[in-house]
């Protein structure tokens, strides 16, 4: 059995607000409300990183956990936006916290699906060894973007959620996880150059493509829907559950839009979704794990309630995972 014995989130101090991005591209704060539902997001201090947003939920994962640094036996990075090329965050991580020379691994590119994916690679390598692993999610995507595109950068926050895992009895059970990867929707959401097929050069530079974030909106709302709703579907079959079972569905934060169609197709009420979009917009990889730590925080989930996690992002990949407190 898989258990979360611990949970961490954090958010840098910058709040940028709609208002702040109408200053810097043709927009307004009524027409970002209107498509997306935000009307806030977190932007990292000059002198924050991935690794320094990791360090911070990771820190308080493991004192929530009643743990050490020295207690852990594994770290997982989820993350599309790293440190640095090589080595991998999760490395650095490592280090960052004091922890013992432990296996570490970054899984990126799965986009804002990467927790839940991380979920159930460490599920995994909990029942075939038992061992105590760390799980961050972490995006400092603002960096990566072309801030002059308001049909994407106004979309994306920085942030950072962790959870503690175990093979003990502790807070949450982990069921099941369920994911999917269909690789030709892959060219609907891309940030293309940077690989071996459009290495960094001068031209890359020069053209703006190292930052350029392609995205077929239309595509990727049809597509997120259909996936995260038949993930949820497919985890609660999994466990022999129904929707009605279930007492809280925390979704990827992409859009207001994509999470209300969501709950509709799930034919689940508003209160039974979380939602904070418009607080801290799309946060990547960070969304999830950072949404499940403010409802631990806030009360918004009890003993014996079951909770839906569920996700969708570049690649094109999906997941959903079941959680028992």
């Amino acid at each position: 059995m898989t258990h979360i014995v611990g949970f961490g989130g954090y958010v840098p101090e910058r709040v940028m607000t709609n208002d702040e991005w109408a200053l810097l591209v043709d927009t307004t704060d009524e027409w970002i409300t209107q498509r997306t539902g935000i009307k806030r997001r977190r932007i990292a201090a000059p002198d924050e990183s991935t690794l320094t947003l990791a360090g911070n939920a990771a820190r308080m994962a493991i004192k929530d956990s009643g743990l050490t640094p020295d207690d852990i036996d594994e770290i997982i990075v989820a993350t599309d936006t790293p440190e640095m090329y090589t080595p991998d965050t999760a490395a650095l991580l490592q280090d960052l916290l004091g922890c013992r020379n432990v296996p570490t691994y970054d899984l990126g590119g799965s986009g804002c699906a990467g927790f839940v994916q991380a979920l159930d690679v460490a599920r995994a390598r909990i029942a075939f060894s038992p061992r105590t692993m760390l799980v961050v999610g972490v995006e400092l995507i603002t960096r990566m973007l072309d801030w002059s595109d308001r049909s994407t950068a106004v979309l994306f926050g920085d942030a950072a959620g962790a959870v503690v895992l175990g093979p003990d009895p502790g807070r949450a059970r982990v069921l099941e996880v369920v994911s999917g990867t269909d690789g030709s929707a892959a060219g609907i959401l891309t940030l293309a150059a940077g690989g071996t097929r459009n290495p960094f050069n001068r031209q890359t530079l020069e053209s703006g493509e190292y930052n350029r974030l392609v995205m077929d909106g239309r595509r990727v709302f049809t597509e997120a829907v259909a996936r995260m709703s038949q993930a949820v579907s497919d985890v609660l079959d999994r466990i022999g559950k129904t929707i009605d079972d279930v007492s809280l569905v925390i979704p990827h934060q992409a859009n207001l839009r994509i999470i209300d169609a969501v709950r509709k197709k799930l034919q689940v009420g508003e209160d039974k979704v979380f939602v904070n979009v418009h607080e801290y917009g799309n946060t990547g990889s960070a969304t999830v794990p950072f949404a499940l730590w403010q409802c631990v925080e806030a009360g918004r989930v009890s003993e014996g309630d079951l909770v839906i996690l569920t996700a969708f992002g570049a690649g094109f990949h999906w997941a959903a995972a079941a959680v028992q407190f």
